[in-house]
């Protein structure tokens, strides 16, 4: 992958990033999420964020279908930018898809997380974490602007 194709793909990430973090909000007002459903409540975190977010993607409103599909799809697309950076050997898009790359999966287990436990900070977790892959995505967005150097 060129640093051009790779620019786009940061702009590509940024824009899915913020309608995932729209989503998100909507789901938050307008949704009441089943304290009930499979993965709720589980003796075991990761086996109850699988459930969740099966149940999710599968029976959820439609608002939380699109929001953890979207999730799952950002997931793909974070570790696919980070393959691409390690195989440019590009020490500096490498951090920042590798961060970018974090912040999305600590983001989505933060999400798992609400649905199994249905606690605030959890919430709270998952819009830092964006955060965190907003701004590495951007620095990225940066730094395929800029000419490389040998």
């Amino acid at each position: 992958m060129d640093r051009e194709r790779m620019r786009n793909q940061f702009l590509a990430s940024l824009i899915f990033l913020i309608i995932q973090f729209l989503l998100g909000m909507a789901v938050n007002l307008f949704v009441k999420i089943s304290l009930n459903h499979p993965g709720a409540n589980p003796p075991e975190y990761f086996s109850g964020v699988a459930q969740s977010v099966t149940w999710a993607i599968l029976h959820g409103h439609v608002l939380l279908i699109l929001h953890a599909s979207l999730g799952l799809i950002l997931v793909l697309n974070g570790v696919g930018l980070l393959i691409a950076a390690i195989r440019m050997r590009a020490r500096n898009l490498i951090t920042a898809t590798a961060f970018g790359a974090f912040g999305i999966l600590a983001a989505g287990f933060n999400g798992g997380s609400y649905l199994n436990y249905h606690e605030d900070f959890s919430s709270m977790l998952m819009a830092t974490f964006f955060a965190v892959a907003v701004v590495s995505y951007a620095v990225g967005l940066f730094v395929t602007g800029r000419p490389a150097r040998a």
